[in-house]
């Protein structure tokens, strides 16, 4: 009897025991318990040991960790009729156990249904464009939307991410016809602009050329009538030299040496291949001094003094002016290439001047961007991603 009694003890006990451990509860450091007991909410269990009633008591441990939610990926009309697939993601976290387990049956079911509403609300107010390029807004306005409808259930909506925005095949297929059609408009303005910059550098080129040529010209021009002034000049004096040489011989000349050279221009008009020979003279008066020269000789009185010729004829001097020497005809074309050798740098200096002009045009001449192109490029991104 005592044996059994003993043994009875012992199961009693370790039962007790067995009861005892039933009703010790660990909670996590992200988790938070809520203790019911026989169907009423009695607190709150706080992170580590906790011991509750065996039997009669029901923990329900919630997660406080942020919690991503998965939105299903669902068709929105847009508001210019466009169909477009749409998902997202939403990031939750639990900030009120007792709201989050009995306000709501599910609040991870009932954000993501809300979600799945506000998305299609949202979107749907919007054409395909801003969608494709105002995600942040996008984003923004859905968590506004869901944490202040999930406040209620003691859920905070931290953050919203749209995670793709797929327009149907049609739709794709137009979008990708008016990117084709605006990079070709981009690429016909570059070309035209491209153009535009040829032909100016062109006839910037080309009026330099012109310039140049004309001051080539202009500097060939003085330089030939220069040597040309030089040469009539030379040929000038030349000339005048030697008609004093010939006006200081012809002095003293009587009709005995005017004879001989009268008899030797013949002789050299003889020489000739011509038939016919014209005297412009009476040959027979030039035939009857040479007859008088052979014979009889007449006198004739000789001018032999220099100072008589000077009398006669005037000083050199005065006939002839200033004859300039070689050293003043050196100097005077040392002058000349003086002056070329300047006006060759003022040329080389207006040409520097006009190419620096050019460059700075050049600066000017932009590519033309557009807000149109601008809003148009932000679509293209968008669809990439």
């Amino acid at each position: 009897m005592a044996v059994i009694d003993f043994g009875l003890g012992l199961v009693i006990t370790i039962a007790l025991i067995l009861i005892f451990i039933s009703g010790v509860t660990i909670i996590q450091p992200y988790e938070q318990g809520l203790w019911i007991v026989l169907g009423r909410y009695r607190k709150r269990l706080n992170p580590g040991f906790n011991w509750v009633y065996p039997l009669i008591s029901e923990v329900i441990r919630m997660d406080l960790r942020t919690q991503v939610l998965d939105v299903p990926r669902q068709e929105v009309i847009t508001k210019d009729n466009s169909p477009t697939n749409v998902d997202a993601i939403v990031y939750v976290r639990v900030i009120d156990p007792e709201k989050a387990y009995f306000e709501v049956v599910n609040y991870h079911v009932a954000t993501i249904s809300l979600s799945q509403t506000t998305l299609r609300s949202v979107v749907g107010d919007m054409e395909l464009d801003e969608i494709l390029y105002n995600r942040d807004f996008i984003n923004t306005k859905l968590r506004d939307i869901l944490d202040e409808a999930t406040d209620a259930w003691g859920v905070k909506v931290e953050a919203v991410e749209i995670r793709e925005v797929d327009p149907v095949g049609t739709v794709k297929e137009a979008m990708e016809e008016q990117t084709s059609a605006e990079r070709k408009r981009r690429a016909a303005i570059l070309i035209a602009d491209g153009q535009k910059k040829a032909a100016i550098l062109e006839a910037e080129g080309s009026k330099q050329a012109r310039i140049l040529n004309a001051e080539g010209m202009r500097q060939s021009q003085i330089l030939e009538a220069e040597g040309e002034r030089v040469s009539k000049i030379l040929i000038a004096q030349g000339e005048s030299q030697g008609l004093r040489i010939l006006s200081v011989g012809a002095v003293p000349l009587d009709k005995k040496a005017i004879s001989v050279l009268s008899m030797d221009m013949m002789k050299k008009m003889a020489e000739g291949q011509a038939t016919k020979i014209i005297f412009p003279m009476e040959i027979s008066k030039m035939l009857n001094q040479v007859g008088q020269y052979l014979g009889a000789s007449t006198e004739v009185p000789e001018v032999g003094e220099t100072l008589d010729v000077e009398k006669i004829v005037g000083k050199a001097e005065d006939i002839l002016g200033h004859i300039p020497k070689p050293e003043e005809l050196r100097r005077e074309v040392e002058k000349i290439e003086e002056a070329l050798v300047k006006d060759t740098e003022e040329t080389i200096k207006a040409g520097e001047a006009l190419k620096e002009k050019a460059v700075s045009d050049k600066s000017d001449i932009h590519i033309f961007k557009t807000e149109e192109e601008e809003a148009s490029a932000e679509p293209e991104g968008s669809q990439k991603e």
